[in-house]
């Protein structure tokens, strides 16, 4: 890994741990049930997760469950069950070993955003403000996937080389109408939950599990394109 590569691996690890400190430090309201479902399902989901095309990189569909866990339950539990289910989505299907570097990334990544979204959601309860819950979503949501995106993209850049600018437009064309959908979930779950109970959740994962299928047809049509592109032209010649 090139120097830059490790030193901006570094500083996004001190900012997870400023992040976890934060989390410790501050106040601790345990949701029981409704966190341990969460968990649970978050780390299942994670295994349902699509390789990028063309990019050292992929996407799983626990990100609508982090989510509603930023929304709705305290910091420290968000961050648990986000780095429980990004650690189980860096182990390979085939049963490999993930890489150290990797997975050390990927959970202070997750961390960082994770952190940047209850930042912004805490302001729905702050005294006097005019924001609503139902109104930050939306920020919260877009910060989440700009905290995300961005520092892979970066790192991508500085392993592989490329133009991050190039890199990251190459991930948000291909996953953020996906995170416009979790947030979309995120806020429905929340609207629900709060008339019927902590077990709406649990109905996610079907959904997302469709969503999942119809990603994973795309992305192959996606990688196949070029192919028949190339074909065509050898053909023409």
């Amino acid at each position: 890994m090139p120097n830059r590569a490790k030193g901006f691996l570094t500083t996004v690890m001190l900012a997870a741990a400023a992040v976890v400190v934060y989390a410790i430090f501050g106040a601790h309201f345990w949701h029981g049930f409704e966190s341990l479902a969460l968990l649970i399902i978050a780390v299942a989901a994670s295994r349902l997760r699509l390789r990028l095309p063309g990019l050292t990189g992929n996407m799983s569909v626990n990100v609508p469950f982090i989510l509603i866990a930023v929304v709705q339950l305290s910091l420290i539990e968000a961050l648990m069950i986000g780095a429980a289910s990004t650690l189980t989505q860096c182990f390979p299907k085939d049963g490999g070993r993930p890489k150290a570097t990797q997975m050390l990334f990927n959970i202070s990544n997750a961390a960082v955003a994770v952190g940047i979204g209850n930042l912004i959601l805490r302001q729905a309860f702050v005294g006097g403000t005019v924001w609503t819950l139902k109104s930050l979503l939306p920020l919260a949501a877009a910060s989440f996937f700009l905290a995300q995106t961005i520092p892979v993209a970066t790192i991508i850049s500085l392993t592989e080389g490329g133009s991050m600018l190039r890199i990251w437009s190459s991930i948000f064309h291909l996953s953020f109408p996906y995170y416009v959908l979790s947030a979309d979930m995120a806020s429905i779950v929340t609207t629900v939950s709060h008339r019927i109970g902590w077990q709406i959740p649990l109905l996610v994962l079907p959904v997302m599990y469709g969503v999942y299928r119809s990603y994973r047809l795309y992305f192959v049509r996606a990688a196949e394109a070029p192919q028949s592109i190339a074909l065509a032209k050898s053909a023409s010649a």
